[in-house]
């Protein structure tokens, strides 16, 4: 099952990452929406029908379950299959930043190309 997941969703889309980032903890909707705009200080603003688009594909692939709170609203929350996933595109991503820092130099525009 992992790895399809994996095959599916790797590398993740800016979005999704996000919207499973923030899943720490349980949220509904729009504290998704909320906290994504909150940690990339307003540089991701995410509509509606992203955010419950993507929710939805996540539930049906068993990356976040679904439940009511007290207040009957809907909250997300993130299962293990999910938290796998958020980790090997973590790793995936330190690996990216650590070789674009590594070779960032080779770019220069002192260089001649």
């Amino acid at each position: 099952m992992i790895e399809k997941v994996l095959t599916k969703y790797i590398p993740m889309t800016e979005t999704a990452f996000y919207i499973l980032l923030s899943l720490t903890k349980p949220r509904h909707g729009y504290g998704i929406v909320k906290h994504v705009e909150e940690i990339t200080s307003s540089r991701i603003r995410l509509g509606s029908g992203t955010v419950y688009g993507t929710l939805t594909k996540m539930q049906k692939d068993g990356i976040i379950t679904v439940f009511a709170d007290e207040e009957r609203r809907t909250v997300y929350e993130i299962t293990e299959l999910g938290q796998r996933l958020i980790t090997v595109e973590i790793n995936r991503l330190k690996e990216l930043h650590q070789n674009a820092l590594k070779y960032e130099g080779d770019f220069d525009d002192n260089k001649s190309i």
